[in-house]
C-alpha cells in the first residue's frame, strides 16, 4: 500500500556451488527477517556484482505495479559492472531488457542461489527503506507492517489519512 517496490540482481560465482551462501539459500520467503539481514553481508561480499533500484509510489501509480518492478529490474541491470550472460527472472513474467536473453522461473528463489539472494537484498533494502520512513510517519507501524496491507495499517490511513509515500492505485489489498 505504501513505498516504492524494490529489485535487486545478483552475479555469483556458481564454480562455487559449495560456498556458505548456496547451501543456506534456498527459498528466501522461508527467512526470518535475522536471518536475511544476517545473509546480506555475505552475498553482497560473495556476489560478483549486485545492484538494488527501486521504483516509488509516484512511478507505481502512473505506470502500475507490474510495470514498475520491470523498471526497478531494468535499473538494476543498468547498475551492474559484469554483464550478466543470461538473465534468471523469479516470476513468469518479464519485459526484454536490451539484447540479454532471459528466462522466467516461477518460483526461482527456491531454485536458484541468485535469485534467492537477490530476493534478500530487495527485500531487506526495502525493509530498511520502510524503518526509517516509520521515523517520519510512525503513525502508519511501517516497523511492523512494512506498508503492507495489515488491518492496522487499514485503520490508521482511515484514521490519519494518506501519507505522501502511499500509493494512491492500491485497491482492496490487491
Amino acid at each position: 500500500m505504501a513505498g516504492p517496490v524494490y529489485a535487486a540482481a545478483v552475479i555469483l560465482d556458481h564454480r562455487n556451488e559449495n560456498s556458505l551462501l548456496a547451501e543456506i539459500i534456498n527459498d528466501s520467503k522461508v527467512l526470518s527477517e535475522k536471518q536475511r539481514y544476517d545473509l546480506r553481508p555475505v552475498i553482497e561480499q560473495e556476489a560478483v556484482d549486485f545492484a538494488v533500484a527501486s521504483a516509488d509510489n509516484f512511478e507505481i501509480d502512473e505506470i502500475n505495479i507490474l510495470n514498475a518492478s520491470f523498471l526497478a529490474m531494468h535499473r538494476c541491470i543498468d547498475q551492474l559492472k559484469v554483464k550478466p550472460d543470461i538473465l534468471l527472472v523469479d516470476g513468469n513474467r518479464f519485459l526484454e531488457y536490451a539484447t540479454i536473453p532471459y528466462v522466467c522461473i516461477i518460483k526461482g528463489d527456491g531454485i536458484y542461489s541468485s535469485i534467492a539472494a537477490a530476493s534478500v537484498l530487495a527485500k531487506t533494502y526495502r525493509d530498511d527503506f520502510m524503518n526509517e520512513m516509520h521515523g517520519k510517519y510512525p503513525v502508519y507501524q511501517w516497523n511492523q507492517n512494512k506498508g503492507y496491507p495489515t488491518k492496522d495499517h487499514r485503520n490508521n490511513i482511515m484514521k490519519f489519512g494518506l501519507s505522501p509515500l502511499h500509493r494512491l492505485t492500491f485497491r482492496n489489498g490487491k
